[in-house]
């Protein structure tokens, strides 16, 4: 028992879930670069590769070099848009940090009170 409580402790905890998401959403999000490059950018670069569909590029017996470089091309493409989601949210938080100064503590109010009550009385 204490072993299935061990897990469920681990299997909740905020990182593993939020590692979960990332992976299904990067696994969808990879699905659609892969189409995105597939249907969108291979038929507008295959005409001007001699001999057309570049992903059927072949250099030697089963070497596939059009599949490989097409698996760059997405992989360039999805480090692109991971690189700019991380920018703009670093940005969004230096922005949300520059924005709002933290307020002082009571402690901190209580002690600027104090100095001040001290500067406000006369020396004997």
């Amino acid at each position: 028992m204490l072993l299935a409580k061990e897990f469920k402790e681990f299997a909740m905890r905020g990182n593993v879930v939020d590692l979960a998401v990332g992976v299904i959403i990067g696994g969808a999000f990879g699905k659609i670069v892969a189409s995105f490059v597939g249907d969108v950018v291979m038929p507008l670069i295959n005409p001007l590769i001699p001999g057309g569909d570049w992903k059927e590029a072949i250099i030697g017996p089963g070497v596939k070099i059009g599949a490989f470089m097409s698996t760059i091309v997405d992989f360039i493409i999805i480090a692109f848009v991971i690189f700019m989601s991380i920018k703009a949210l670093n940005s969004a938080k230096k922005k949300e940090a520059a924005a709002a100064p933290p307020e002082p503590s009571n402690e901190e109010k209580l002690l600027g009170e104090i100095r001040d009550l001290l500067k406000s009385q006369k020396p004997n």
